[in-house]
């Protein structure tokens, strides 16, 4: 697979920037993704970033942390945080912005540790990729989290996108959970693999989290339809 973000990533950081990654999915038009946005620090967060890292605490994982900017907070806070991302490139920027322990790695492919605190921000329910593919995540989630630990994660609810502007009647599609989405990403004419996303709703994320072993607390709330959950083992 081409690695389109950590392409971007070490252009952005070594000065190479003059355009930002595109993005579109089934359900909209391209989108420019904004690279300096991507390398932003504490006070230039989402107010559910800003809590989610407030709320960390112990031995933390940051799970598709990008170019290290939640995981770099943390460790300036003097806190011990592994970060990890299947992109190559995202990594080396992690590294030359002086992060101590940076991965290349799936989460799925981490096992025998143990973390007080897994951060999987910016809609982070998306690597979940569907609802029928959470279980398998979770599971594998609760056997790298500490007896007493915490999953702090964030999603949206996309109902809004299906509301008719006319008659506010929402048409929701009846093949698949209007929550799943496909997406693309292009960065410089080179446009990368196709995958899978996952938005997903309060209600929707509590029942899957309450059959596999989890309760969900919803601990903050975005300006639209966006929210921060945590995820604490039953």
């Amino acid at each position: 697979m081409k690695d389109i973000m950590g392409k971007a990533l070490l252009d952005y950081y070594h000065g190479r920037y003059s355009e930002d990654l595109i993005t579109w999915t089934n359900i909209t038009s391209e989108d420019e993704m904004s690279l300096p946005y991507l390398f932003r620090n504490y006070d230039e967060m989402s107010f559910i970033e800003q809590m989610a890292l407030d709320f960390s605490k112990g031995k933390i994982l940051d799970v598709g942390c990008g170019a290290g900017s939640h995981a770099l907070y943390l460790q300036e806070k003097k806190m011990e945080v592994t970060a990890i991302d299947i992109s190559e490139g995202a990594i080396e920027v992690c590294h030359l912005r002086g992060l101590k322990d940076a991965r290349n790695i799936n989460v799925l492919d981490l096992e025998n540790e143990k973390f007080d605190t897994i951060l999987i921000l910016m809609n982070g329910t998306g690597i979940f990729r569907s609802l029928s593919e959470m279980p398998k995540y979770l599971n594998h989630l609760k056997k790298l989290l500490n007896e007493n630990g915490q999953i702090l994660i964030d999603s949206t609810d996309l109902i809004y996108m299906y509301q008719d502007q006319v008659d506010g009647f929402y048409e929701i599609p009846v093949d698949r959970y209007y929550g799943e989405v496909r997406f693309w990403m292009s960065y410089k004419g080179v446009e990368g693999s196709p995958f899978d996303w996952l938005y997903i709703d309060q209600e929707t994320f509590e029942e899957i989290c309450n059959k596999n072993g989890f309760n969900l607390e919803v601990v903050g709330r975005g300006d639209h339809y966006d929210y921060l959950a945590k995820l604490t083992l039953v």
